[in-house]
């Protein structure tokens, strides 16, 4: 039993560590063209990890990439490649309206004292491994659940909100209010932050233009969800924007006195 022994948590998976703005690393997923005309078309989409946005830096595995086209149907994501810094794959675009690629992650991090020497769990534990991973002697155990979401949107013809938004009601995710493409610098935008399907109210939202490695300054703008979870976004110009958040939630995992969940995504924005 490693109940009564649950002190703290002890950290966060890399991914929701990285969503914070004041970390250095943050993950992401940039497709090539956010906005596309005709019938069909293809882009290409990467997804990596980098402090200076959006260069490839360090590539995140395909294996929990899914990707939804605009009538809610899970489109295939074939002829992946992972590099020495990024992970790619073309999407063909065969409906129109807005497709929503996403990049999931989660799961457990702790460790415990013993003999006054502190250990971790293993990295890749599971929570059905928790308890027999522990030993009896066991001291200062401390769990943490993490969850994390990478989002970007890519829109064939006219942006749509239909059936690929729909919430999942698990972990942190956006709720368009509105469509999620097609932004211009002269119209604010509304995101619906919701946590586990409810209002995400009250929290930190940050937003970070890219190409940081151009200059000195980060830019980074702070704001807040309302009492609803939305937060309204004044475009100070046009570019590929990064936009991350992070919650804290009841832990789901038996043993876990806390829970941490991220989310980022990637929105491009135009001149009018």
């Amino acid at each position: 039993m490693i109940k009564t022994r649950i002190l703290a948590a002890l950290g966060a998976v890399s991914m929701l560590a990285m969503s914070g703005a004041a970390q250095a690393h943050h993950p992401w997923i940039l497709p090539s063209s956010t906005m596309a005309d005709g019938q069909d078309a293809w882009v290409t989409i990467d997804v990596g990890v980098s402090e200076a946005l959006f260069a490839p830096e360090r590539p995140a595995p395909l294996t929990n990439v899914k990707v939804w086209a605009p009538d809610g149907s899970e489109v295939a994501v074939e002829g992946g490649v992972t590099s020495k810094q990024r992970s790619s794959f073309d999407l063909h675009l065969t409906q129109q309206g807005t497709y929503k690629i996403t990049n999931t992650g989660g799961g457990v991090m702790g460790g415990y004292k013993q003999n006054g020497e502190m250990k971790r769990l293993p990295r890749d534990i599971t929570p059905d491994k928790i308890a027999s991973s522990i030993p009896a002697d066991a001291t200062d155990v401390r769990i943490n659940e993490m969850s994390s979401r990478v989002e970007s949107f890519v829109t064939l013809g006219a942006p749509s909100e239909g059936a690929a938004f729909k919430p999942t009601g698990k972990g942190l995710e956006l709720e368009p209010v509105g469509h999620m493409s097609d932004f211009v610098t002269d119209e604010p935008a509304k995101f619906r932050f919701l946590a586990d399907g409810k209002p995400a109210a009250n929290i930190a939202v940050t937003l970070i233009p890219g190409g940081t490695r151009y200059r000195d300054a980060r830019g980074e703008i702070s704001l807040t969800t309302d009492a609803n979870g939305v937060v309204e976004i004044k475009w100070p110009e046009a570019g590929m924007y990064w936009l991350g958040a992070s919650a804290k939630g009841a832990p789901t995992v038996q043993g876990a006195t806390e829970r941490r969940m991220s989310y980022a995504a990637t929105i491009e924005v135009l001149t009018p």
